[in-house]
């Protein structure tokens, strides 16, 4: 009972920040019905998806599985999805079961090493790579196992190796899968140790033959990502490469091998593929890629002998197409979202293009909101080029009135910032508080050519921070916006550039806001886990005093080096369980703010990594947000 009054009289003080009962709330927003596909049935009748549901007071999720028939659109409840599709860890001849398991490898724990100190808490490394993400190594490692599936005996494919498949940290059976004829396994691990695990993203393919009970690396010869291994139904194998090692955000090409020969279809493409799925012929390959702030369906044909692959753009609108469930017959099935719409399911017409919505999970929240009007504006940088920012104006916008306006920096840094649908960075929740809202496609992010993407790295606060700059003085100019009540906030990269903008904004902003960002390079990076990161974005190490560009980063660069220019008030967000920016990142940012007599908030969240997962201390954080922006703005 008490959980349930706390609860409400936490939601009684948010709704007091929205403007009325047609626009959304941050309750709505974290109770909507979150939609995820299962996958198509066998027999191409039926796409089979998951509705899931928040309830705040319990802080519980629940999930109810449905099967919508593609010809009627009839859409019934159902208990499990095995009658409609069959398993994709059974092997073709239905002998063996593929999945992973963990098993113990190393020994770091005091009761590994001292089995008589049974009370002992400690861990003992003697390499890096001792945490990632959210979690410290504790010897464990999951491998991929073939088990036969009539005498129950199993086969670890990884036997005694301190690798993991499915990769670490957001690997899934994706990771792992049967060749066409269930001959052999194809998983993905990179089988680097220590130092060189955290230096690198040198990440291969690898098969296992179930009948010589061997193992060969496939991509041996590729230094960077090798991912997502996917068959056609002729038996060509398709993946995803990254060329350069320790590049995380480098350019991704899908290959395929046809008798034996490597083709990379998208190599004369300027753009980046997100994932990639076979045609039912197996003649075509459909993937999706960001593009010019969107996220949008392509096809790309196998090229003719000594030719180019053939790439044709699908799909076209302000929306993001950002999965790909399946083809069925003629029709692809792929999930969509927009800034005003959470995801759904829809159809794309293979021979007409046109997309219909298939899913309508929250149609009935929707029809009673004023949506956010929702502009694409291209703004002039100081380089002399043009940048495509997104504006989201407040519902019911009145450009007779003015509005306070926040900047929103993207995280990434080369994450593209296009038509997501988030439940903690939501745009529609922002300006329904009445917000306006611009988000800058600054210079770092996809979908406009490889150049843009990679310009960022090594100029952390250069281009990228004029770009943001360039954005906010351009909707300044509109009569509806007052320049006297402007905000800057973001997350990681975006935290980042919260911290950095604080001290040369020039008196543009009135206050900040900066969730897990980065404030001390230097620090950062004597704590983050994947160094490959700050190696290639920061040119190296604190202590290389040769080196221009990671001297350049670490110095002029580093929001520390200039605290002593801020002069805002600031609310500093960290997660205690973020390993990739770590806590005393948010600990040092509010010290600094502290010290120096700033108007200042840390909002701390032990449990949280560098996401905000748990539905209450979602809520927690919108309305600290809210009350942040109006104490401060």
């Amino acid at each position: 009972m008490l959980a349930k009054i706390v609860y409400s009289t936490l939601f009684l003080s948010l709704s007091l920040y929205s403007f009325g009962q047609n626009v959304m709330t941050a309750e709505q927003l974290i109770e909507l019905n979150r939609v995820s596909a299962i996958g198509i049935s066998d027999d191409g009748q039926n796409v089979i998806y998951s509705s899931s549901k928040v309830d705040i007071a319990s802080n519980t999720k629940k999930s109810t599985l449905y099967a919508l028939n593609l010809k009627s659109k009839a859409v019934k409840e159902i208990k499990d999805y095995s009658a409609y599709i069959k398993p994709t860890g059974i092997s073709m001849d239905g002998k063996f079961k593929l999945s992973s398991e963990e098993f113990k490898i190393e020994k770091i724990s005091g009761v590994d090493l001292y089995p008589q100190l049974t009370e002992s808490n400690v861990l003992i490394y003697n390499d890096l790579n001792y945490r990632h993400w959210d979690k410290w190594e504790d010897g464990k490692y999951s491998h991929v196992v073939i088990e036969e599936i009539k005498s129950g005996s199993k086969i670890d494919l990884m036997e005694g190796e301190p690798f993991d498949c499915p990769q670490q940290p957001f690997g899934g059976s994706e990771d792992y899968i049967w060749n066409s004829d269930g001959t052999k396994v194809l998983y993905v691990t990179k089988k680097k140790q220590g130092k060189a695990y955290a230096v690198s993203t040198n990440t291969d393919i690898y098969e296992y033959d179930l009948a010589s009970k061997t193992t060969k690396n496939l991509t041996v010869s590729n230094k960077g990502y090798d991912t997502q291994p996917a068959f056609s139904n002729k038996g060509h194998l398709g993946y995803l490469q990254m060329k350069r090692d320790g590049y995380e955000s480098d350019k991704n090409d899908i290959i395929i091998i046809i008798e034996g020969e490597k083709i990379n279809l998208t190599a004369h493409w300027d753009g980046t593929v997100n994932e990639f799925h076979w045609s039912n012929d197996g003649a075509s390959i459909y993937f999706i890629a960001p593009i010019n702030g969107t996220v949008q369906l392509f096809e790309v044909h196998p090229p003719k002998k000594n030719g180019y692959a053939v790439i044709e753009q699908l799909t076209n609108g302000q929306f993001d197409v950002h999965g790909i469930v399946g083809q069925a017959k003629n029709i692809l099935i792929v999930k969509r979202s927009d800034m005003n719409h959470a995801t759904e399911l829809y159809t794309v017409d293979l021979k007409t293009q046109k997309m219909a919505q298939l899913t309508f999970a929250n149609a009935t929240i929707y029809s009673k909101l004023a949506m956010s009007k929702v502009e694409k504006r291209m703004v002039p940088t100081t380089d002399g080029k043009e940048m495509v920012s997104w504006v989201i104006y407040p519902p019911n916008f009145d450009p007779t009135k003015k509005y306070p306006t926040l900047l929103y920096c993207q995280g990434g840094p080369q994450g593209a910032l296009s038509q997501f649908y988030s439940y903690r960075w939501n745009f529609q929740l922002m300006a329904a508080n009445g917000y306006i809202v611009i988000a800058p496609n600054r210079r770092g992010m996809p979908g406009y050519g490889v150049d843009w993407n990679e310009q960022i790295s090594k100029d952390y606060g250069g281009q990228n921070m004029d770009d943001y700059l360039s954005a906010i003085d351009h909707i300044t100019k509109e009569s509806y916006v007052d320049e006297e009540r402007l905000g800057c906030i973001g997350a990681s990269y975006g935290g980042y550039s919260a911290f950095y903008l604080a001290a040369i904004h020039e008196k543009r902003f009135k206050t900040f806001i900066a969730h897990d960002g980065i404030f001390n390079w230097k620090s950062m990076y004597g704590t983050t886990e994947e160094l490959f990161f700050v190696n290639w974005d920061l040119g190296g190490a604190p202590w290389e005093k040769a080196n221009e560009a990671a001297q350049k980063s670490h110095n002029q660069f580093n929001p520390a080096e200039k605290v002593e220019k801020w002069d805002s008030p600031i609310m500093v967000i960290q997660g205690g369980k973020d390993y990739r920016v770590p806590i005393g990142q948010g600990l040092e940012a509010f010290q600094a703010a502290q010290l120096q007599g700033l108007n200042s908030r840390l909002l701390y969240f032990p449990e949280e990594n560098h996401w905000v997962l748990d539905y209450q201390n979602s809520l927690i954080w919108h309305s600290e947000f809210k009350k942040w922006l109006r104490e401060t703005l």
